[in-house]
């Protein structure tokens, strides 16, 4: 074989297996080529091929421990299979796969070649990492863990992104972009310390003024945009419109109640707003979301006329009462003095829980001042319309006490519906400090209707209206001028109290008690003592008797001397009579002696 024959063999062989040595003979001069023997060509081949050189090579075979790559050396190198497995140990190379290799060392005497795969791949990466950082470039990472101050992202080698750098805002949970795939800027890099420190919020902010640009352009007040919720906090959200963030006040975020704007969207929600107001000097942006519908107070009183029914849900209750959503972005209120014709409800939670579906009657609207008032109690008919005819005054009914105050008892008539005892109109001549005195809680007890006050809700009974009242018989019973004897009941410094009988007293003044001059009754009389008093005059109506016990002991002293007076006159008489009978006796002894 010719020397050109061998050339020719050569240039055949290694360019159609594309080689290194095919690659490098390729390179060299034809001239050259031709005065070279194919085996001086050989041995300068791999004499090129330094231990710690990254070279191309070629898989040729496949075992269970190695993979054997050829270099174009004597023979092939082999390299650990567990090189070539991904993390869930799957093979990821092929015979005939080409593959960066590090010749780690060879023996020409043995004819054995050590390669790495690995060490390679990390060579060539210190190589990109080099030539992004001078080209100001990106490198594409994988988040693989979270450690101390960051992030540890894989990029062929560990590097490191601080906390500071992974986002434009504090990531608060940085495990959840572990495994995630990002594109970072290389800030700095040290080989011999295996150091890398890499930026993702530099891109972001590249990025974020980019599109800031282009959102100033076209932003104006009136104009739906499109952004993504960003931040939420108790007063709003916070709407990314492309570079440049908009607050979505909560007031602004729906016509109905939103109790807290997270309600309504969450964090990454892509939503459409409305510039509601732009402040370009100082980049401040205000948005609606509600503004992208029509006001439903608009036209809600031709809607809801007073008197319609309408079925709300229950949305807030407060001391007072309970609104409800009629439908979104117009309530009303229940006040609690609507929800009964008859129970006192002291708290709408007696009636009603949020979240009830309640019927309801339109009392009165006001759009202006978005208010509506209703009712429920106007769902069924007014007892109050009916009793006055079912109880007229002067019918007497039975019931048992429901309550008992200082001013009276509550008896219970109709179902809701109380009458009212007056403490005055229980006895018509007891003194009753409290009516706890007389009755119980739960007594049965029978009364008469006095009066009904439909307008104000009110119900008169009285129990002492059942008996005749005994101040109507007392001019009978004790007549002006007639003298009574009773015990003082009460002594005051006008005067004195007298009984008559039970629950009826008269008043002695404190003029009609002595002919002499008295300073203080307390002085002359005690409560207990029992005393003479003449009645002087006397009004049922206002329940007065006037008593004089000067004024008796007077009409005493009269009668005393009338008797006194008779009987002296009764005396002289009697005393004439004897005499004249003496004096008629001597007479007949005279006669008869003569």
């Amino acid at each position: 074989m010719t020397t050109k024959d061998t050339n020719e063999t050569f240039d055949n062989q290694y360019h159609e297996t594309e080689s290194p040595i095919a690659d490098r003979a390729a390179g060299m001069d034809p001239e050259d080529m031709e005065e070279m023997s194919f085996e001086a060509l050989y041995e300068q081949s791999f004499g090129n091929i330094q231990e710690g050189e990254v070279v191309r090579g070629r898989v040729v075979q496949i075992s269970d421990d190695y993979v054997m790559v050829d270099i174009g050396y004597k023979s092939e190198g082999e390299i650990p299979i567990a090189e070539f497995r991904d993390e869930e140990g799957n093979l990821m190379v092929g015979i005939g796969d080409e593959v960066d290799v590090l010749l780690e060392y060879h023996d020409d005497d043995e004819g054995t070649i050590f390669l790495s795969k690995e060490k390679a791949e990390k060579i060539k990466v210190w190589d990109d990492i080099s030539r992004i950082y001078n080209e100001d470039g990106v490198i594409e990472g994988r988040v693989v863990s979270r450690v101390k101050g960051g992030l540890a992202v894989d990029i062929g080698i560990q590097a490191f992104v601080p906390g500071s750098q992974v986002d434009l805002r504090p990531v608060r949970n940085l495990d959840s972009l572990i495994g995630q795939t990002f594109e970072f800027k290389i800030l700095k890099y040290n080989k011999k310390r295996r150091n890398v420190v890499l930026s993702r919020r530099v891109i972001l902010e590249k990025e974020r003024e980019e599109q800031k640009a282009k959102t100033l352009a076209v932003l104006e007040e009136g104009k739906v945009m499109e952004g993504v919720v960003k931040n939420i906090t108790d007063y709003g959200v916070f709407v990314d419109l492309g570079g440049i963030d908009g607050l979505l006040h909560i007031t602004d975020m729906s016509w109905g109640r939103v109790g807290h704007p997270s309600e309504m969207c969450q964090i990454g929600d892509t939503i459409k707003v409305k510039v509601l107001h732009f402040d370009r000097e100082n980049e401040r942006v205000s948005l609606g979301l509600k503004q992208l519908q029509p006001d439903p107070w608009t036209n809600a009183a031709e809607k809801y006329p007073v008197g319609t029914k309408v079925i709300g849900k229950v949305v807030s209750l407060t001391d007072y009462g309970a609104f409800v959503e009629i439908e979104e972005g117009i309530e009303g209120l229940i006040h609690v003095s609507e929800m009964s014709w008859t129970r006192k409800v002291r708290h709408p939670s007696k009636i009603l829980s949020v979240g009830d579906e309640v019927e309801a009657v339109i009392l009165s609207i006001d759009p202006d001042r978005k208010r509506i008032s209703l009712g429920i109690k106007q769902l069924e008919p007014n007892p109050w319309d009916v009793i006055a005819d079912k109880y007229p005054v002067g019918t007497v009914i039975s019931g048992k006490i429901k309550n008992i105050t200082d001013f009276g008892i509550f008896i219970g008539i109709d179902e809701g519906i109380d009458g009212l005892v007056h403490i005055s109109d229980i006895s018509w001549t007891k003194r009753i400090r409290h009516p706890s005195e007389v009755y119980k809680k739960g007594q049965e007890v029978q009364a008469i209707v006095l009066n009904i006050d439909k307008e104000n809700e009110r119900f008169s009974l009285g129990i002492k209206q059942l008996q005749p009242d005994p101040w109507e018989s007392v001019p009978q019973r004790y007549p002006v001028g007639s003298v009574i004897t009773g015990p003082v009941t009460n002594v005051t410094d006008f005067g004195l109290f007298v009984e008559l009988e039970e629950g009826i007293e008269g008043l002695v003044h404190v003029s009609e008690i002595s002919k002499d001059k008295v300073k203080s009754p307390n002085d002359e009389y005690k409560v207990g003592d029992r005393v003479t008093a003449k009645v002087i005059n006397i009004s049922p109506k206002e329940r007065k008797i006037g008593l004089s016990i000067k004024k008796a002991e007077e009409q005493e002293d009269r009668s005393d001397y009338r008797d006194y007076m008779n009987n002296a006159r009764a005396a002289t008489s009697n005393l004439g009579e004897l005499l004249k009978g003496e004096l008629a006796a001597l007479q007949n002894a005279e006669n008869s002696d003569d």
